[in-house]
């Protein structure tokens, strides 16, 4: 799009309203995510993974033209042994929880499939357009099995509470069952 042979809006650029509201969501969303996160101690994650690098939030205003906060968890990346919980905030689009696993680590399948997790068939672990938009997803054991990615990958759609500190709960209760299953494997 040539943004400079479309008029500016100015109705929208001088909505106060509206931008003040939309500034009060993202600052509540951080707080619940500063919660969440603020909940877990690191050995909860080195049980996970000894390279644990903790608890990081990151935010951005552009994934496809919509905001997004990210909370991160473990944050060891790496392709072989690494795990990471992802809470993504995508304004506009949802509210998802992801988790990676390097591919010499076990993919406990069962696991994520009772908790109603869906296993990511995208090659790139951040391409959320696809698995979200385009839902390049499964649940189908021989399509998991085959995955060729080299790397594992969830994910799951999660409800939201208007109530902060009800969704804060909800998202630690999600992560306790997250660390639950990372720790039987």
């Amino acid at each position: 799009m040539d943004y400079l042979q479309k008029s500016i809006d100015l109705e929208l650029w001088l909505n106060a309203e509206l931008i003040q509201r939309q500034n009060l969501l993202k600052r509540q969303f951080i707080a619940v995510l500063e919660d969440v996160g603020n909940s877990f101690s690191s050995s909860d994650f080195q049980e996970i993974s000894p390279k644990s690098r903790g608890v990081k939030i990151s935010k951005g205003n552009d994934l496809l033209g919509f905001p997004y906060q990210v909370l991160d968890l473990i944050r060891d990346f790496d392709f072989q042994k690494g795990a990471n919980i992802r809470l993504l905030n995508w304004i506009g689009k949802g509210f998802y929880l992801t988790v990676f696993l390097g591919k010499n680590r076990r993919n406990p399948v069962e696991g994520f499939k009772d908790h109603g997790f869906l296993f990511g068939l995208s090659d790139n672990q951040w391409d959320y357009p696809d698995l979200i938009l385009n839902k390049n997803q499964t649940t189908d054991i021989e399509e998991i099995s085959h995955s060729k990615s080299g790397f594992y990958h969830w994910i799951k759609e999660f409800k939201v509470n208007p109530e902060p500190s009800t969704l804060a709960m909800g998202l630690k209760l999600e992560i306790k069952n997250i660390l639950g299953i990372l720790e039987i494997s």
